[in-house]
């Protein structure tokens, strides 16, 4: 059924603001855009898409932050990693929480958006079967 993660989105008001934020975290720049109101990055060992969606397109009822599911994406250092995000001007939202190595925080972006991150030894161990 569910085979991998395929996208995530996120709302912005400044799409164009928003992507260059997360330029800046993610070290990449976007590689799609759609003139007023979307823009997409690849990211990570996977590639995964990340997708930033003008904020009227938002699903009626949305939340500012959204507390409902949390993506959260691995990191190889979570205390660099939440460093780095809050000097790029993200506010805390989880602080880091160890669940027996399983080591998870989360912020909020300067856009509204819950941004979770993990240090996740399943991950490590899954890229190293690969090769």
């Amino acid at each position: 059924m569910l085979r991998g993660f395929a996208l995530l989105n996120v709302y912005a008001d400044d799409v164009p603001e928003a992507a260059r934020w997360y330029a800046r975290v993610f070290g990449v720049e976007p590689y799609y855009e759609v003139a007023g109101g979307y823009m997409e990055f690849r990211v990570g060992d996977a590639q995964a898409e990340f997708g930033i969606i003008d904020r009227s397109y938002a699903p009626p009822g949305s939340a500012t932050p959204s507390t409902g599911a949390i993506m959260h994406w691995h990191v190889d250092d979570v205390e660099e990693t939440r460093t780095r995000l809050l000097e790029l001007g993200a506010t805390e939202f989880q602080p880091l929480v160890d669940r027996g190595g399983f080591i998870a925080g989360s912020m909020i972006d300067p856009f509204g958006n819950i941004l979770g991150y993990m240090y996740n030894p399943h991950y490590v161990e899954m890229l190293e079967a690969r090769g």
